[in-house]
């Protein structure tokens, strides 16, 4: 390898990890001024990114919609970054005609609409559930059977074939590149957004237990992003899964016999 080459790598990455940090720091100081708009009620309610408590209309479905778009980057960019670094690492070694920064850009926007669309199925979940008053204006579940529910489903689904297949796919990005690469703008994108549907499949159900612990629990947001973060990228990582499946299916069990 030439040291021009080196350097252009070297730089390709640095400034795709600093691009990807930056993204999840917005994405959370945005999370953050929405935790404190609810906690402080009377100043919050004023502010343009804070939706309606009841009573939705369309743009407070777009601000609900935003509200986990957002969460989803805080929440996977930092456990999808060593695959987006690895396809800029790729995409410039191949001598691509797209430029390895634009690239990388339309890899990580396919990975961002898997999610998006997570987002539009979870904002239209929580609409209908504040209409049955299965969860509080305030974004938390007032339902121990839908508690205990998504904790179980959560718990099972660690143990899934399903899961471990579509983590398989997230824990080996050479052998995802090998088999599924593409060359041009189109090709970054279709495999982003193939990348985004294998982790979407993969943790689908943990995202749905923030409707469980609370959808801005930003505590409970940190975890579960902490959690996939040691799913994916730690070598006991079925160990991780398995102990988070046991914790869950106790957490329900918990809910319905002894705290029922």
């Amino acid at each position: 390898m030439s040291l021009t080459l080196a350097a252009v790598l070297k730089r390709d990455r640095t400034i795709v990890a600093v691009g990807l940090a930056g993204v999840a720091l917005l994405s959370w100081i945005y999370l953050l001024c929405m935790d404190w708009g609810m906690r402080h009620m009377e100043i919050g309610i004023g502010m343009v990114i804070m939706p309606a408590m009841q009573a939705w209309t369309a743009w407070d479905l777009a601000l609900v919609f935003l509200m986990w778009a957002v969460m989803m980057v805080a929440m996977m960019v930092p456990a999808a970054s060593p695959m987006i670094l690895l396809f800029a690492e790729i995409n410039r070694r191949r001598g691509g005609r797209q430029n390895a920064l634009v690239a990388t850009g339309l890899f990580l926007l396919g990975y961002l609409t898997a999610w998006a669309s997570f987002s539009l199925a979870a904002t239209l979940a929580q609409w209908g559930l504040l209409t049955v008053a299965l969860l509080s204006p305030m974004m938390e579940s007032t339902s121990k059977p839908l508690s205990a529910s998504l904790l179980l489903v959560a718990g099972l689904f660690q143990f899934s074939r399903w899961k471990y297949a579509c983590l398989a796919h997230c824990r080996s990005p050479m052998g995802f590149f090998m088999t599924e690469w593409r060359d041009g703008a189109c090709g970054a994108f279709r495999m982003g957004l193939k990348h985004g549907g294998y982790c979407l499949a993969c943790c689908w159900a943990l995202m749905a237990l923030l409707f469980a612990v609370g959808v801005m629990n930003l505590l409970w947001v940190a975890g579960l992003s902490a959690f996939v973060l040691l799913e994916k990228l730690t070598p006991a990582n079925r160990w991780v899964s398995r102990l988070g499946g046991l914790g869950f299916i106790a957490w329900a069990a918990w809910i319905i016999i002894g705290n029922g």
